[in-house]
């Protein structure tokens, strides 16, 4: 299955200069958060293949309001040819009160509200966030400081593949595209990034 990564920043080689060669063998499109709605629909409407996301720190339209044609999975799990994904948006809180923000207590809390649901289907295989886990493509300020409730939950359920957003490519020498944590690799889905997932 092939996969397109979306994250922050708009693709000007994707959606400015669009072609639909560019999106040929695209199976699946995983967006991590802090794009417009219309960005979204643009992909949903010209690529024949379904679209998920979760909503980063920037985004103030509520996941009810979902862009039309996509599929918001923030506190679910979305499941495609066997593959289940899981969603959890926003970032750390920098700004108390904000939207799509939260502590590591309150993003524990919803990880414990889905328990019923990855007992069900028995965890997942994608873990989808905006926020990177802690000590893994994060950044030292608390606004691009990451999860450590994402670890124990990577741990628990050994899933193939970990996407997040939040830390783009020009914030210095430090990004990573690609990292490992265990059996799960790490990818930062700044911009746009093609992977393909091997079952």
């Amino acid at each position: 299955m092939k996969i397109l990564l979306l994250s922050d920043q708009e693709s000007r080689s994707l959606y400015e200069f669009y072609s639909p060669e560019k999106f040929a063998d695209i199976d699946l499109i995983i967006a991590c958060g802090d794009l417009k709605p219309s960005y979204l629909e643009f992909f949903s409407t010209m690529v024949s293949a379904p679209l998920v996301y979760v909503l980063g720190n920037h985004d103030k339209w509520h996941p009810a309001k979902q862009a039309g044609g996509c599929i918001c999975i923030e506190d679910d799990i979305y499941e495609i040819n066997g593959i289940r994904i899981l969603g959890l948006g926003g970032s750390m809180c920098y700004q108390p009160g904000a939207t799509c923000q939260y502590t590591e207590s309150e993003m524990k809390k919803r990880i414990n509200k889905l328990r019923w649901k990855l007992l069900r289907k028995k965890g997942f295989d994608i873990l989808v966030t905006h926020s990177p886990a802690y000590g893994f493509n994060d950044l030292p300020d608390l606004p691009h400081q990451g999860f450590k409730c994402f670890l124990d939950l990577i741990e628990r359920y050994q899933p193939k593949l970990f996407i997040h957003g939040h830390v783009h490519a020009n914030y210095g020498n430090g990004f990573k595209r690609e990292d490992q944590l265990g059996n799960t690799k790490v990818i930062n889905a700044f911009e746009h990034y093609y992977i393909e997932y091997l079952e």
